[in-house]
């Protein structure tokens, strides 16, 4: 019976023990760094996404809403929560983006400039002339900027259920 226990312990033993690496084990000579990547909201990929022109150019075929994921620029984030975020579409044009049921926020502030994956509904919106004011207080700006503030905006904007940013 003695001799069946060390049989079986030395079996494990030897069992548990890795391989020797070999000449062809090699470690790789560089290593290539990803950027990092912060996600918020629901997890999602960047696999697929339309450039702010692919996707202007889905919309103008006479859809109000589509589904998509938009890769692009952030101009700005809200600094009073992060509840929102402004993309660049090109020709000096923004798409505002908000996050689904107020569901979860971005950073309030480093996230300017970095690259931007949004994934959830384009659509066109009219933003009225308070709600332009109040998301321009939550940006920040002067008192007379805001006051300057006396149209309706017309323009794409997006609900996010999930954002990447990159570092």
């Amino acid at each position: 019976m003695r001799k069946l226990f060390l049989a079986a312990t030395l079996l494990a033993f030897y069992a548990c023990q890795s391989e020797p690496k070999t000449e062809t084990d090699t470690e790789p000579d560089a290593v290539v760094e990803m950027p990092a990547l912060n996600v918020y909201g629901d997890s999602i990929s960047a696999d697929g996404a339309l450039t702010p022109q692919e996707l202007l150019a889905r919309m103008s075929l006479g859809k109000d809403s589509i589904p998509a994921k938009v890769e692009a620029k952030i101009n700005q984030t809200c600094r009073m929560k992060g509840c929102w975020m402004t993309l660049d579409v090109g020709n000096g044009e923004e798409m505002r983006v908000r996050f689904k049921d107020y569901g979860f926020f971005v950073p309030k502030e480093g996230a300017d400039g970095k690259t931007a994956v949004v994934e959830g509904y384009a659509f066109i919106d009219t933003i009225t002339v308070d709600h332009l004011r109040h998301l321009a207080e939550d940006a920040g700006k002067s008192d007379d900027e805001i006051a300057a503030i006396n149209e309706p905006e017309i323009s794409v904007n997006f609900e996010a259920h999930g954002v990447i940013i990159r570092d």
